[in-house]
């Protein structure tokens, strides 16, 4: 028998804000329809929703550890490239930010701005999808100690394999680190492991060859992998006073040269 619906019923069918997922009915995870003996018989499989789920939390969660937030408005707009000394490296991090591939080192002294342009390739890489996660050495490190504390929410395994294995790591003031014999064998490792896989890395540093770890600059140095060795000759622009960098380097659109391809 036809049946009319009424307010009442209309009020009860539950409503959902978001549509349900086609493939799994929101449960986010399916079985495939496969004969017995199959690897993947009775395996729960994780939905395409919920692998995206899983990548947004895991992006969020290398945002959260990263310091990105006082550099969120570095970016390759506001560098001043016309500063001398500095347009190699401004057009060396813009094409590694295009195509993150291998290991971009920026050696330079204080001020010279290896962090405006590190924190540049990182702003850009968020922008276009990429996993990033940007450290100052020291702080990330005590990312890592803090991971033993009772308070801590995250287990010290789950923390250094995110860090290790992010799609492209960028490590600034490398050699500024605490040098206890700990923090010095966790950093190697995380290097070496980046190195031994090839994985995406950009390294800052204001330290001569000597003061870092022989072993991190033994594979710092490996052309094969660290296809971009770059040595930024500026003075220390910090020290300079708003007037004087607009009087001796005008930033304006005019300064600037096309991108050499």
């Amino acid at each position: 028998m036809d049946r009319t619906a009424t307010f009442s019923d209309a009020a009860a069918i539950p409503k959902t804000s978001e549509p349900v997922c086609p493939h799994c009915d929101g449960v986010g995870y399916y079985k495939e329809e496969v004969p017995f003996g199959h690897p993947n018989f009775g395996k729960l499989m994780a939905c395409i929703c919920k692998q995206q789920e899983l990548s947004r939390r895991a992006a969020e969660k290398l945002y959260e550890i990263s310091n990105l937030g006082p550099f969120n408005d570095k970016t390759f707009k506001n560098f001043n490239a016309a500063v001398p000394g500095v347009q190699g490296a401004y057009y060396a991090a813009q094409k590694y930010a295009a195509r993150p591939q291998g290991w971009m080192i920026m050696f330079g002294n204080y001020g010279a701005g290896k962090t405006h342009l590190a924190a540049a390739v990182a702003n850009e890489l968020l922008q276009n999808h990429y996993h990033v996660l940007f450290a100052v050495v020291p702080d990330l490190l005590d990312h890592l100690r803090a991971t033993f504390g009772p308070s801590s929410e995250v287990e010290y395994d789950e923390r250094f394999e995110a860090i290790r294995d992010v799609q492209v790591l960028i490590l600034d003031d490398l050699g500024t680190e605490n040098t206890t014999a700990w923090a010095r064998e966790k950093l190697f490792q995380i290097i070496n492991h980046r190195y031994n896989y090839a994985l995406s890395t950009v390294i800052t540093s204001n330290r001569k060859p000597e003061d870092i770890d022989p072993r991190i600059f033994s594979r710092m140095s490996d052309r094969a992998l660290c296809n971009q060795h770059i040595m930024i000759e500026a003075g220390d622009y910090r020290r300079l006073t708003m007037e004087q960098r607009y009087q001796r380097y005008p930033f304006t659109p005019a300064s600037r040269r096309r991108m050499p391809s």
